[in-house]
């Protein structure tokens, strides 16, 4: 959850970026946007793939983890489209405006459902995790 925090977040400071320029402090919200970032939501995507990685050593391969694989392969690769916005707003550089991240904000709602939706449609011949030694 924190990662998606992270990736619901991000989209956010971006339009509060944007919403006065002439008000926008880079000295305030670089430091934040990079602590949420690099400090909360990078960590947490790795150790959520991490772990996501041993449950697939228990989970036989089929049309359902092949989806949920699926939905966050998009999720990291959105992560890493959020970290390229970053790096360019902090350059300066920035080709999009407020309502491109308003709508980007949403995408993450939109993969969070669709993993919910798919954890919760586990199929039976999917038992409990072995317990541990």
């Amino acid at each position: 959850m924190v990662w998606f925090t992270g990736l619901f977040f991000l989209p956010r400071l971006f339009v509060a970026r944007h919403r006065d320029e002439a008000d926008a402090d880079p000295a305030y919200f670089n430091p934040v946007a990079n602590l949420l970032f690099f400090r909360l939501a990078t960590p947490a995507a790795i150790a959520a793939i991490a772990l996501g990685m041993v449950l697939i050593a228990y989970v036989p391969f089929g049309v359902w983890l092949a989806a949920k694989l699926g939905i966050v392969t998009l999720a990291v690769l959105m992560h890493l489209y959020l970290g390229l916005h970053l790096y360019q707003l902090g350059h300066g550089r920035d080709r999009h405006g407020a309502t491109f991240y308003r709508v980007l904000g949403w995408l993450p709602l939109f993969l969070l459902l669709a993993l919910a939706a798919l954890t919760g449609a586990k199929p039976d011949g999917i038992g409990p995790l072995p317990a541990l030694p």
